[in-house]
C-alpha cells in the first residue's frame, strides 16, 4: 500500500490466538517514521558569506532605528576604543631599537584592540557602518536614516577620541620612555597632515577598505575568538602599510595639537604643520575615502554580488546553488 511500511517485530510466527495469516507485523504510517536530523546546537563552521550579507543588512537596520542618545553614546564608546588602540600602537612605534617593518606589524595588531572591543563590546564605529549601505540599497533603510546615522556616529567618534586625548594628556602617558611617546605622536600627526589632500584620499579609501573587510570577516564568526582573529589581519595590515582611518585621526592628531598648544614639544621639532587647518587638511578626504572604501569597495560590491547576482532572496539562492554542485 502506498505511503505505508512494514516493520517486523523481534519475534517470528504468528501469536496464539491471533487470526489465520497474521504474524506479529504491524502497520505504521509514514508519519512514524523517525524525523529527520536536527541542526547540531553547537556549530563551528563559519557563517556563508551570503549569509553574513544578510546579517549586515539586518543589524545596518537596527543601527539606524537606535535612539539618538543610545547611537551616540555608543558612539563616544567607538571612539574612545580606537583611541585605545591608537595609544597602544603609539607604545610599539616609541621602541626605536625595532626595526620599520617588526614595529609597523606589532603596532598594527595592538591598534587591532580598538575595532575588537567595537565588534565585541558593541558600539558604533563610522566606518564599519558604512556598511549600513547594504540595507539602504535593499530598500530596508532610506537615504535620511542612512546619513543621519553617518552623522550622529561620526561626531560621536569624535567626542568619544577627544574626550580620551583629554585623558591621556593629564595622566602624562605622553612623558613614558624618556618622552619618546610623545614625540611618536608629534611625528605620526605630522607625517598625516603633510601629504596632499589627494593622497589622502586614496590613502582613505585603502584603509576602510581593509577595516570594513575586517568588520565583514568578523560577522563570519560564531564565537569571540572567532571575531577577534577575524579582526586582527585587515586591521594590522592598514596600519602597517600607513593608510588613513578617520576615527584614529580624531585621537592623534587633537592630542598633537594639545601638546603644541602647551609648549609640550622638543625644540628640535617642527610642529607647525600640526595646526586646526592641518586637522581639517586631513580628516575631510579621510573620511570621504573612507566612505568610498568601506561603502563603496565592500558593501556596494557584496551587495551587488549577493543581491543581483543571486536575486534578491541572495542567501536561499545561494545554498541552493551550493547544495546542487
Amino acid at each position: 500500500m502506498i505511503g505505508m511500511s512494514w516493520i517486523g517485530d523481534p519475534f517470528e510466527g504468528r501469536l496464539p490466538g491471533a487470526p489465520e495469516g497474521w504474524t506479529g507485523h504491524r502497520r505504521h504510517s509514514m508519519a512514524d517514521r523517525a524525523s529527520p536530523p536536527q541542526p547540531p546546537i553547537f556549530n563551528l563552521n563559519a557563517y556563508s558569506p551570503a549569509e553574513i550579507k544578510e546579517a549586515i543588512e539586518k543589524v545596518g537596520v537596527k543601527k539606524t532605528n537606535l535612539p539618538f542618545l543610545a547611537s551616540l553614546m555608543l558612539a563616544v564608546i567607538a571612539g574612545g576604543s580606537i583611541g585605545l588602540g591608537a595609544l597602544y600602537y603609539t607604545i610599539i612605534v616609541s621602541d626605536a631599537d625595532l626595526s620599520f617593518a617588526t614595529a609597523r606589524l606589532m603596532g598594527g595588531m595592538a591598534f587591532s584592540l580598538g575595532l575588537v572591543i567595537v565588534l565585541v563590546g558593541g558600539a558604533e564605529l563610522f566606518t564599519g557602518n558604512n556598511l549600513i549601505v547594504m540595507a539602504w540599497a535593499s530598500g530596508d533603510v532610506s537615504t535620511k536614516e542612512m546619513l543621519r546615522n553617518w552623522v550622529v556616529v561620526y561626531f560621536g567618534n569624535l567626542i568619544g577620541a577627544v574626550g580620551l586625548v583629554v585623558l591621556v594628556f593629564l595622566s602624562h602617558h605622553l612623558d613614558m620612555n624618556g618622552g619618546r611617546i610623545g614625540l611618536s605622536v608629534l611625528n605620526t600627526a605630522a607625517a598625516k597632515i603633510q601629504p596632499d589632500a589627494l593622497t589622502l584620499f586614496f590613502k582613505g579609501v585603502l584603509c576602510n577598505l581593509l577595516v570594513c573587510l575586517a568588520v565583514w570577516l568578523a560577522y563570519a564568526g560564531r564565537s569571540v575568538t572567532d571575531k577577534i582573529v577575524a579582526a586582527i589581519f585587515p586591521v594590522s595590515a592598514f596600519i602597517a602599510a600607513g593608510f588613513e582611518h578617520c576615527v584614529a585621526n580624531m585621537y592623534f592628531l587633537p592630542l598633537a595639537w594639545l601638546m603644541t598648544r602647551t609648549g609640550n614639544v622638543p625644540p628640535d621639532f617642527d610642529a607647525s604643520v600640526i595646526t586646526m587647518a592641518g586637522i581639517v587638511h586631513n580628516l575631510v578626504p579621510v573620511t570621504l575615502g573612507n566612505i568610498v572604501g568601506g561603502a563603496g569597495l565592500v558593501g556596494a560590491m557584496y551587495w551587488i554580488i549577493y543581491r543581483t547576482a543571486f536575486g534578491k532572496s541572495g542567501r536561499s539562492n545561494a545554498i541552493q546553488g551550493k547544495d546542487q554542485s
